[in-house]
């Protein structure tokens, strides 16, 4: 594995992690995932199942450590390797026909939609959901508003990101064709 591919996934994860650790909760200690976002920024930008491994085993172990949901962090170890490759064949599906920015936002809302539901549909089954909620009221309470945000954040991140590592010459972004 490249070293400067590993430290790049390394500093994503990284920021990932602050911002999912300060971002507040929205509903029963859910909160929008913003290590999610980081996590398919690293999909996009270094697409290759070692890589995707990596940061989806990272990612979960990450979000497991700063969740505040009650037995989030069992769900959260099985919500990203599953989401992150789930996404990465939806990736390698749509690079193939689309590699705009507005492909990216849709992949990112399509991901989090199913990180989301993978999530909360692996603590209904292993924990119940908090407070009696039903997986439909935490569906529109918090993944939904998650899914808006974490769009948002990578149309506004993604061309910054690959923009500098196009130039630093660490990765040539995927899309590179990135008409609005």
């Amino acid at each position: 594995m490249n070293t400067k591919v590993l430290v790049s996934l390394a500093m994503l994860v990284g920021i990932g992690a602050v911002l999912h650790a300060i971002v507040p909760p929205i509903f029963f200690g859910m909160k929008p995932d913003m290590l999610l976002t980081m996590m398919f920024l690293g999909i996009f930008l270094f697409p290759e199942k070692k890589n995707i491994f990596i940061l989806a085993i990272a990612t979960g172990i990450v979000s497991a450590l700063t969740t505040g949901f009650p037995g989030g962090q069992v769900a959260n170890m099985i919500d990203k390797p599953i989401t992150a490759f789930l996404f990465f064949v939806l990736f390698l599906t749509v690079r193939k026909f689309n590699q705009s920015i507005v492909a990216i936002a849709v992949l990112t809302a399509i991901g989090t939609i199913i990180s989301g539901s993978v999530f909360l549909g692996s603590a209904a089954i292993l924990f119940g959901l908090p407070g009696g909620a039903s997986f439909a009221a935490l569906f529109t309470a918090v993944v939904l508003p998650a899914t808006a945000v974490n769009t948002v954040a990578m149309v506004i991140i993604y061309p910054i990101v690959s923009a500098i590592l196009k130039r630093s010459k660490i990765a040539v972004p995927q899309s590179n064709s990135m008409k609005g």
